[in-house]
């Protein structure tokens, strides 16, 4: 498998100088690119803006991170949802241009491992995972928990994607990624193949864990797949945890990102100005803690409850 990446010096070279014309914006247009990771979420959140909103054009398009941030400098879009901010040479391409960037942490997001349903093999490791995406562990016997054997396959969304760059970038010390991992096009692809092809692992955001016409994710049953727990060791400290919002707030859930909201809007007021600090406001917050695992970016208190 090869996955190509534009450098962002290539990018920007690309892109070309001077001042963008905003001739084309519409004062009520609301026109995103969103990393796909977070389609289900951002779904809710523009629903819930156009409804305070009822003159906001809502225009979101979901896409791999990498396109999304590139729609994003080449100004086709001034707001983009990723899992990372701008860095020193894209604000200052975008500074070039005459304008600035607005940021913001909106939440921190996890990634889950998930294997077909009734699977008896829902442990794994870190270490599992980096030998599983370097080519070194290529079959289930392998594992560290393991009951099952033959070949494995780990399955992402696609190239570009925020997926990938986690699992290159945090979890294989920058090296591509090798060995039995395939791409399936979308987050829905994972899940779908997880389902039908037996001893296939996929990757998928946190988001991505509901059920048919769920938007408030009480467990994770009647999805049609087991959530594995992970581990950050792979000895006696072993703590195999599932993405529940409780283990990214405390941190023992180890595959967790920032998830960024970011407006390089010129205007001093616009709809698109307005969603960027809905999302990071308490409304926007609200629907981000009550509608998903993830873990939104205002201040949230972790209780321990005796259940009789």
């Amino acid at each position: 498998m090869l996955i190509a990446l534009l450098s962002s010096v290539a990018f920007l070279s690309a892109c070309g100088g001077g001042k963008a014309d905003n001739s084309w914006l519409s004062a009520d247009d609301v026109r995103v690119a969103i990393d796909e990771t977070f389609a289900p979420i951002m779904d809710e959140e523009a629903q819930a803006f156009a409804l305070n909103h009822v003159e906001a054009t809502m225009k979101p398009l979901y896409a791999s991170e990498d396109s999304a941030l590139h729609l994003l400098l080449a100004d086709s879009f001034q707001m983009a949802i990723a899992t990372r901010g701008l860095t020193e040479s894209e604000e200052a391409f975008i500074k070039g241009k005459g304008r600035s960037a607005l940021q913001a942490v909106i939440a921190k997001d996890a990634f889950a491992l998930i294997v077909a349903a009734g699977s008896s093999d829902t442990l794994f490791t870190l270490d599992d995972l980096r030998g599983i995406i370097s080519g070194k562990i290529t079959r289930w016997e392998q594992l560290s928990h393991s009951h099952n054997k033959g070949e494995l396959r780990l399955v992402f969304d696609k190239s570009g994607s925020s997926t990938v760059r986690f699992m290159r970038d945090s979890l294989n010390g920058g090296q591509p990624i090798t060995g039995n991992v395939f791409a399936q096009g979308s987050s829905q692809g994972v899940i779908e193949a997880v389902k039908n092809t037996p001893g296939v692992i996929g990757v998928v955001g946190v988001d991505w864990l509901r059920a048919a016409g769920d938007s408030t994710l009480k467990n994770f049953s009647g999805l049609g797949f087991e959530v594995a727990r992970v581990s950050r060791y792979a000895d006696e400290r072993s703590e195999f945890k599932r993405p529940w919002q409780y283990h990214i707030a405390t941190g023992s859930y180890p595959l967790v990102r920032q998830v960024y909201a970011i407006c390089t809007d010129p205007r001093s007021k616009s709809m698109l100005k307005n969603f960027y600090f809905f999302l990071k406001g308490e409304n926007g917050q609200r629907i981000i803690c009550n509608s998903s695992q993830m873990l939104p970016n205002s201040p949230v208190y972790v209780k321990t409850v005796s259940v009789k």
